[in-house]
This record gives C-alpha cells, structure tokens and sequence, in this order.
C-alpha cells in the first residue's frame, strides 16, 4: 500500500504529551513510547500504566501485524489485493481472500456515502500520477489524454458484484488501491490487539493519522493539528474514551512539475489533484469512517464538504480552505482550541448522527 513518506508527514499532527519514564522497568511508567515503520510510515505507540515489559510485547506483535497487512492490502506489491486486481483486470469471477473482502465491502459503502468522492477503485488513476510509489518527488502529470481515457472508464466500487466470498467485476478497469481508508482499518484493528493484551490507555499514531482509548493516567491525551501553512499547530483537541482523528493535507505528499506543485489527493470526477482545501481533519469513534471521510471531505471541498459529512455520519469536521478560512461543524467547534488566528471562521449547522 503506497503512503506518505515519513520525511513529509512526520509532522502532520504534533502529539502533545509529555513522555515521562519511571524508573524501574517492572513498575508502570506515567507513559512508554515506541515506535516501528509500517504502511510505509512511523508509527508512533504511546502506552499509560504499563510495564516496559508490556510495552515491548505489544510493540512486537503490533508491528507483526501492520506487516501482515501491508502484504495483503499493498495494490502494487505481489500479495493478495494484487491477486484480486489482476484476477479483476481478466474478467474473472474468483473466490475473494477474507483480508481483502472485508475491505472491499466497507470501501464500497463509504464510497457510496460519499457520492463515489471516496473511491477505491481508481487505482489505475492513482497509477498514472505515480502516487503508489512512496516518493513522488521528480514526477510529472500525466498526459490530459490519458486522464481523459480513465476517466471515461469510470470504475466504480459499485462495478463489484460480491457473492458470499465470490467476486466478479463488471468493469475490467477497476483497481482496487485501500490508500484512503486502509491505514484507518489497520488501525482500528491494532487497538483491538492491544485491548486484547489488557491494554486500555494508548495511543496509536500512524504518520499523523491516529486513534486514542483510555487517557494518559486519567487525564485526556491531547492532540495538535498541523497548521497547513507551514509550521506549528493551528488547534488542539483533547480526545476522549475512544477516538480517531484523521487529516487529510494537501501539504503531506506531492511533487512539483514546472514551478506547479500537486499533491496526491486526486479528485475522481475530473482525474486531478482536488482544489479549493489545504485541508481537513475528522474525529470519529470509527477510524476506518474518519480515514474515508477525511479524504471525501477534502475532495468535496468548501463548498460541498457538509453535504457529505452528512450523507457519511460524520459531527466533528473541521476544513481549512485555500482561503485560509475555517469550516466547522459546531460539535468540533465546542472541542477544538485554535491556536492560529485565520482568516474567517464558519460554523456549520449541526450534524446529528444519533450516536
């Protein structure tokens, strides 16, 4: 699975904890940190009340298992998912691995949700952009007719016809890239591992993009948003029981091409680079959702973003426009404490999910 390399995201939000170390490594530390490189990324595990011992341990089988996805979800690699894009590509109808299917169905609701803003299947778009790749640097656009002949094709996570484990595609030009929303699921997985060891305080970061349960030793873990412009945090959250917070950033992954800079978040109705957000950062109790819809947020853009948070369950939404104007929902302007002045800030009707 192609993702920002760590060199351009490594400051896409700024934890803001301090980590202090007990002495004595049987005896629980106020909080541990580790970290190990997956999906491409560092990813950072912070841990309250544990053992350096258990910290270790869960560190260890952590790292086993965003392996263990990164095989099976990386589009491009030899793997299952790159099984399912070349049995797809022939025409196949062909039993589905449950690593890949699982996805599959979730990518094709959330796209759905999002009006196909989200959408899994563009992987030969994504292809062209040269985005798989884990630097872009030195890349150029693709030519306008060959983004005209994708998007023509028009693959669709609708295409996909699941019987049981069975999949058949009823477009050939359909290919599967879990970019946008597999780093959330992994995530997700990964905090159930840890709740399985008996850990309940934590916080996984993966390049900027994370999830928190528990607190730091009863008060909340707090988190800096990256302020688009360049340096230093524009706000800060304090999270709660269990949250992911995603951000989307035109800032994480690009390349320049005759003095034009483009980044990676390719709009799937016209074939390039999404404009009109710098970007967008989601809080949400399921961080496969927040992983999507930061992406279909920031794609749908100043203008259309509420439609969509709506039509995908999301409250707590807060979009930085090229402007340099604030969008947010009221439920993450009752949570966020700006740290940045900007331009104009626009509070959004409420969004009520129910949950």
């Amino acid at each position: 699975m192609s993702r920002p390399s760590p060199a351009k995201i490594s400051l896409s939000l700024i934890l803001g904890w301090l980590l202090l170390l007990a002495a004595g490594c049987e005896r629980p530390a106020e909080v541990i940190n580790t970290r190990f490189l997956a999906f491409g990324t560092l990813v950072d595990l912070s841990l309250a009340g544990v053992t350096e011992q258990q910290a270790q341990q869960a560190t260890d089988a952590l790292e086993q298992d965003f392996a263990e996805m990164h095989k099976a979800w990386h589009a491009w690699d030899p793997g299952p998912l790159g099984r399912v894009n070349r049995l797809i590509s022939e025409g196949e109808t062909f039993s589905t691995p449950p690593s890949v299917l699982t996805l599959i169905k979730i990518g094709a609701e959330l796209s759905q949700q999002s009006d196909g803003l989200f959408n899994p299947a563009i992987g030969h778009l994504i292809d062209s952009w040269g985005f798989h790749s884990n630097d872009p640097e030195g890349h150029r656009p693709p030519e306008p007719e060959t983004i005209a002949r994708l998007l023509e094709q028009n693959p669709q996570m609708s295409d996909l016809n699941i019987d049981g484990i069975t999949l058949q595609s009823r477009n050939p030009r359909v290919k599967l890239d879990f970019g946008a929303f597999g780093k959330g699921y992994g995530i997700s997985l990964a905090i159930k591992h840890l709740q399985q060891l008996g850990i309940e305080n934590a916080i996984i970061n993966a390049g900027g993009d994370l999830t928190a349960i528990g607190s730091r030793n009863g008060s909340p873990w707090r988190i800096g948003i990256r302020h688009p412009k360049g340096e230093g945090v524009i706000a800060t959250i304090a999270t709660r029981e269990n949250e992911s917070v995603f951000t989307s950033g035109n800032y994480e992954r690009y390349f320049t091409w005759q003095g034009k800079r483009f980044h990676h978040i390719i709009d799937p109705r016209t074939g390039y680079p999404a404009e009109g957000t710098r970007s967008v950062t989601v809080i949400d109790s399921d961080a496969t959702r927040a992983d999507a819809a930061a992406t279909a947020l920031f794609i749908a853009g100043p203008d259309g973003w509420f439609k969509i948070a709506r039509q995908m369950g999301i409250e707590q939404v807060l979009l930085f426009d090229d402007q340099g104007r604030i969008h947010m929902t009221p439920a993450m302007a009752a949570r966020v404490e700006l740290e940045a002045p900007a331009d104009a800030v626009h509070i959004s009707p409420p969004i009520d999910t129910g949950r």
